[in-house]
């Protein structure tokens, strides 16, 4: 069968966003999955060439630890290819894996160690760890790329814009006035807690048989210590060793995984909306890019068609990761097969959120503060002022001052000389109401530029 052209790919992944993932295709597909079993069984067999504890397994001498492993190094298309092969017969791919080996070994004059092939393991030692190398390495590589790129972009704006000033709306209401930069200084400070988080997971492994008892490696060799060797072997691959399993490991950790993407999504969803609002009001304008067209009737139209693509791409992956997340965790006694199917969908989930990132970097890059948008609009609500002259009011021990402003700015216009004038009569020192009086809605931003100096 010829390959698949884009345009004809089921999944957009593979189709209209196959070529901005090609790095979380190689990171997530089945052929990274089984080069990573490959990997796991070739480490596992030197291994035990390697333990004085199992005289039985001939050592291996240098150059033929580097032949065993060149069926690693050298994986490639014709390399999956013939895995699929050979699991068309078995209908089963780990032992697909393990047979493919044998062929690697045989030609390498290396025959001595196939029996040694995927000895004392069940399918899922291989699979589980395998699954947490890709998962491992495709978070800190295809999707952390995204993130930090998103993270550094949005930070770099919110520095330069630290002390543009911005009506804030609560509750879709004009309301105390803050700076574009300190709003986005927010969601720098949100998305790095979650990154704090994943930069702390850990990412398990268990390598102790088929109900997770050492039962066979002690029937083969009971005076091993099976559970050092095991520890050392998933640690020298750089996971953390489980103890404690059944047939699986129990994957909460993919569970902690999912929800952190998902947190870091959730904020990005906000991050998306709140940017689409501003580009809505004005107060962001976008960069025009000559050829596009933002409507098919309408000639006039700059659609934030980057942040609407990033706000669906995110809901997919979220609803993937919170289904594997409640999957995973559950499994009927000793084990089922059915997380191994839901596993092979974590490439999707992080697909998705790669679109997202993507999307959402490309919108910001497009957009820049419109300076005298937000001073129109600022200049259009000198009610939010009330807060101000009502707080000093009672700093001075006035009690009825917020009954006060209510009466003169709750659901009305107020114009700056309608300010001036309830401030020249407040019962307050020449000095505080000399402050007050020079206060406008573009000048009452508090600390916001100084707080955008937590997001560092």
């Amino acid at each position: 069968m010829p390959p698949v052209e884009p345009v004809d790919a089921l999944s957009p992944l593979d189709g209209r966003y196959g070529a901005q993932l090609a790095d979380v295709a190689t990171a997530f597909s089945e052929a990274a999955l089984i080069r990573a079993r490959v990997h796991v069984e070739v480490e596992w067999l030197i291994c035990l060439a390697a333990r004085p504890e199992l005289p039985e397994v001939p050592s291996l001498e240098p150059a033929q630890v580097a032949a065993i492993r060149a069926a690693v190094d050298g994986f490639g298309p014709q390399a999956a290819a013939r895995v699929k092969a050979i699991e068309a017969r078995t209908r089963h791919d780990v032992k697909a894996v393990e047979y493919f080996l044998a062929e690697h070994l045989q030609a390498c004059d290396l025959g001595a160690w196939v029996p040694f092939l995927h000895v004392t393991l069940t399918s899922e030692d291989v699979n589980n760890v395998a699954y947490a190398l890709l998962l491992r390495d495709g978070i800190r590589g295809p999707w952390r790329r995204r993130a930090d790129d998103l993270v550094g972009a949005t930070h770099a704006l919110a520095l330069a814009t630290r002390q543009q000033p911005l009506l804030a709306l609560t509750h879709g209401q004009p309301a105390t006035p803050t700076t574009l930069g300190k709003e986005l200084a927010v969601f720098v400070a949100r998305w790095r807690r979650q990154l704090d988080h994943l930069d702390r997971q850990e990412y398990l492994g268990k390598w102790n048989g088929a109900t997770g008892t050492f039962g066979a490696h002690l029937a083969a060799w009971p005076d091993a210590p099976w559970e050092a060797i095991a520890r050392e072997f998933v640690e020298g691959l750089g996971l953390t060793y489980a103890p404690l399993t059944t047939q699986i490991e129990p994957h909460d950790w993919i569970a902690e995984v999912a929800h952190v993407l998902i947190r870091f999504g959730q904020v990005t969803l906000d991050f998306c909306r709140d940017l689409w609002t501003y580009i809505s009001r004005g107060v962001l304008k976008q960069r025009v890019v000559a050829g596009e067209v933002g409507s098919s009737t309408m000639p006039h139209k700059v659609n934030p068609i980057d942040f609407e693509n990033a706000e669906a791409n995110l809901g997919i992956a979220a609803a993937l990761l919170d289904h594997l997340a409640l999957k995973l965790t559950t499994s009927r006694l000793q084990r089922d097969l059915s997380d191994s199917s839901a596993l092979r969908n974590l490439g999707a989930a992080i697909g998705h959120a790669a679109v997202a990132l993507t999307s959402a970097a490309r919108g910001l890059g497009r957009v820049a503060p419109d300076e005298a948008a937000m001073a129109a609009e600022l200049d259009a609500h000198w009610e939010v002022l009330a807060e101000a002259i009502q707080t000093a009011l009672r700093a001075h021990g006035v009690t009825d001052a917020y009954e006060q402003m209510k009466v003169l700015t709750r659901g009305t216009r107020v114009m700056p000389e309608d300010i001036a004038m309830a401030v020249a009569a407040l019962p307050l020192p020449a000095a505080v109401r000399s402050r007050l009086a020079g206060l406008t809605p573009s000048t009452y931003l508090g600390l916001a530029s100084r707080l955008v100096d937590h997001a560092t």
